[in-house]
């Protein structure tokens, strides 16, 4: 095809339809943008992203059938099978008259899940990229599933769960993305899909050399193509809101009514459920740490209800204005607000980038999938969180918000945060890793 020979301007983007995977990939489009690209972002219909907060972006829907995210660890590889598969010849369709109207030949960059976007892109003979919404570290533990299949190790028993994975340290079995499936016959073959790069040119990680060096060097020599550590990204785009829900911006105002460090901030992510019995004790143990709380309890959060209407009256009354309940938050505003002491988290890779980035520790509470690693590398890697591991019960959650706000071992783990988050910054600016790796990406889509 003659119009292979011109330089790439045009990128379109394909993502999982997730908060947690479209959040880096519009980040993504924003930074490209920025250096001159045309962006176009070919996206399911199911949780379509908000083209208003992207006016220089193009839009284009694909049918896919989906209706509901998935809850459990099993739901979401039955979930991505179904999206992959439905949005597949739409996908080729758009692409096929977006060539004919074009000059130039465009980039395909795919979430790394997105396997079928690679497979259209091959058969257009388009280049092709791959973000990886996962972190190194948590891909590499996904690698490992046969050759630790192969040894024995898995599956493994409950009196393993505490045990180092051979190869894997500091991983406990317990931490391993694994643990969260029902299913091995299921997640090996998604291992091996998410492995297969296929004929992409090169791989991009949102993550920064001075976070996970010795993953991103073991994660090259997985491949035989240049991989880009170009985060985190969200420092590098405009803060533009990603978001599928409305933020409510009134916690703010709050905010600005708070003293330095006071505020514990909790929030568990898009995904991720709290029983009724879960929820009052959160609520008691919020009430009881005497600390100011921002707390998100997204709708339908709690057994599908309305986590809000489980609150008893009496917790409202305790806490009165000491605390600060919404729907969904503006996050980055939130951790960069100097009130903000403590973010008690689900560890969600978006989520622990955004924290580190502002030198705010973390209480870890994972749910399921690489929520796990994440933990585990917060804790016990970086040291900048307390992992809270037992079940949750109003005393235990009073003891680990005094511990990370109050407490002397608390005031330590801050100073380590935010040294992390001045190494994070080096590498992001001018002359920083992630800021020279980008120049990279740069140069290399253009040059594919």
């Amino acid at each position: 095809m003659e119009k292979q020979g011109h330089r790439c301007r045009q990128v379109v983007l394909v993502p999982i339809p997730l908060q947690g995977h479209i959040t880096p990939m519009l980040q993504l489009g924003t930074i490209l943008h920025s250096r001159g690209f045309s962006i176009t972002v070919a996206h399911a219909q199911f949780n379509s992203p908000h083209a208003s907060n992207h006016p220089d972006f193009t839009f284009l829907p694909l049918s896919d059938g989906s209706s509901s995210t998935p809850k459990a660890s099993d739901d979401f590889i039955d979930f991505m099978s179904n999206i992959n598969l439905n949005c597949r010849a739409p996908l080729q369709e758009a692409l096929t008259r977006m060539i004919a109207k074009q000059e130039y030949l465009p980039c395909v960059i795919h979430d790394g899940i997105m396997h079928c976007a690679e497979a259209v892109a091959r058969h257009l003979k388009l280049p092709s990229i791959i973000l990886y919404t996962l972190n190194p570290t948590n891909l590499l533990t996904y690698y490992a599933y046969p050759r630790l299949l192969e040894q024995g190790h898995i599956p493994f028993p409950d009196s393993k769960l505490l045990e180092l994975v051979p190869g894997l340290d500091p991983l406990r079995f317990k931490d391993l993305p694994a643990s969260s499936f029902g299913n091995l016959s299921t997640l090996l073959p998604f291992t091996a899909i998410l492995r297969d790069i296929g004929s992409s040119s090169a791989i991009i990680l949102n993550t920064s050399e001075c976070l996970e060096q010795s993953s991103i060097v073991e994660f090259q020599e997985q491949y035989p193509v240049p991989i880009f550590s170009i985060g985190p990204m969200h420092l590098a785009a405009p803060a533009s809101s990603c978001s599928l829900l409305k933020e409510d911006t009134s916690c703010i105002e709050w905010l600005d009514k708070q003293t330095q460090h006071s505020v514990i901030y909790v929030s568990f992510g898009s995904i991720a459920l709290t029983g009724e019995k879960e929820l009052a004790e959160m609520a008691w143990g919020l009430a009881n740490s005497k600390q100011p709380f921002l707390w998100v309890l997204r709708p339908g959060s709690a057994d599908g209800l309305d986590p809000t209407d489980l609150l008893p009256d009496s917790f409202k009354e305790t806490v009165e204005k000491r605390g600060c309940i919404v729907n969904w938050a503006p996050q980055r505003q939130v951790l960069a607000h100097s009130a903000v002491g403590g973010f008690w988290t689900h560890c969600g890779w978006n989520s622990i980038l955004e924290s580190i980035s502002e030198g705010v520790p973390m209480i870890c509470r994972s749910a399921f999938g690489d929520q796990k690693v994440n933990a585990r590398y917060v804790c016990h890697v970086w040291n900048v969180g307390f992992e809270f591991e037992n079940d949750l019960e109003r005393g235990e959650i009073e003891r680990v918000i005094t511990r990370l706000m109050v407490e002397k071992e608390g005031e330590e783990m801050r100073k380590r945060a935010l040294d992390l988050k001045v190494k994070v910054e080096l590498c992001s600016r001018k002359g920083g890793s992630s800021y020279n790796l980008l120049n990279e990406l740069v140069d290399h889509i253009m040059s594919v």
